[in-house]
């Protein structure tokens, strides 16, 4: 939650003044803004792609749906601090599902692969989701 009281601060929320269902809501939100972020970056990263395969806005946004969890996985084993053994011991699950979702053969893993995968990357890109947290607050 440390996470959450930060950003309510800096957006000038009081978390007190709010009942449980208004902070799982808005909990709910900041994890969704977290996440279309996150797809924004990954849209800069495959841009040249993109482009390549001539993708309109529509078919980016499908592929980037698709296969989110897999570039966020990628993109913890890019930072070289976690492999497929270390991530699946993190995020609880066996590796042969990791690699399915690595390979694409899984683009579908459950919300808790999901949570917790986003929880590794931000603990392994800090000043991705600093980033994120200011932009997120400065909106």
């Amino acid at each position: 939650m440390a996470a959450m009281e930060l950003l309510c601060r800096l957006i000038g929320i009081n978390l007190s003044r709010l009942s449980k269902e208004e902070i799982l809501l808005l909990e709910a939100e900041f994890f969704a803004r977290i996440c279309e972020e996150l797809k924004e970056v990954f849209r800069k990263q495959h841009r040249d792609y993109f482009r390549l395969m001539k993708f309109t806005i529509e078919k980016e946004n499908i592929m980037l749906e698709t296969n989110f969890v897999r570039f966020i996985i990628k993109d913890i084993l890019s930072t070289e601090e976690y492999n497929l053994q270390g991530i699946a011991c993190y995020v609880d699950t066996h590796e042969d599902v990791v690699q399915e979702v690595i390979d694409g053969r899984n683009t579908s893993p459950s919300a808790i692969l999901l949570r917790r995968s986003i929880d590794l990357h931000r603990s392994v890109r800090r000043d991705l989701y600093h980033s994120i947290m200011k932009k997120i607050s400065t909106v």
